[in-house]
């Protein structure tokens, strides 16, 4: 059972390295998302345009996202608030990742007022490369230090509908309008 386990270690790292493949180009304009919405307690993502919705996607999120709003590092919360897609790695040690601007300004604050480090780095992201295989199972249990993951192919979906700067909202519950 160690050897497995071993072995699934050095893997995982092995995979880290080799990166996410080529990213998909950006969909036309007229067809990318204007807004995300991140529904916690439906453990759904919504990719929506001109307040219709695009799509759906199911996640998986931080293994304490019931706890509520994250507060700090290592607290494996998910964060609640308004933020915004400001950047994207295509060499993530997950497949294809895009970061959410957490902690925002009202964060870092009640994280300054607390004395503690508010944590960061909060992504929507697929699998851990070399685990694309197990598809939509990561489902099962909430898996992420925070983050919002989805398989290899929703992400190469939401890569290419999602431009940089687009607003991601995260709530306890989200109702479609």
């Amino acid at each position: 059972m160690l050897i497995m386990a071993g072995a699934a270690v050095g893997y995982t790292k092995i995979m880290a390295r080799i990166g996410s493949g080529e990213p998909p180009a950006s969909a036309p304009a007229e067809k990318q998302a204007d807004r995300i919405i991140v529904s916690k307690n439906d453990k759904t993502m919504y990719l929506l345009r001109d307040d219709r919705i695009l799509t759906s996607y199911r996640i998986a999120m931080g293994a304490d996202w019931d706890q509520g709003h994250k507060q700090r590092e290592g607290d494996e919360r998910t964060p609640e608030g308004t933020y915004r897609i400001d950047w994207r790695n295509p060499n993530s040690v997950a497949h294809l990742s895009l970061h959410i601007s957490y902690p925002n300004k009202d964060d870092a604050e009640q994280a300054r007022r607390g004395g503690y480090d508010p944590g960061g780095n909060i992504m929507i992201h697929g699998l851990p490369n070399g685990w694309g295989a197990a598809g939509g199972l990561h489902r099962l249990m909430d898996w992420t230090d925070g983050c919002i993951a989805v398989t290899n192919d929703e992400m190469r979906e939401i890569w290419s509908l999602t431009p940089d700067g687009t607003p991601i909202t995260i709530a306890a519950e989200w109702k479609e309008p």
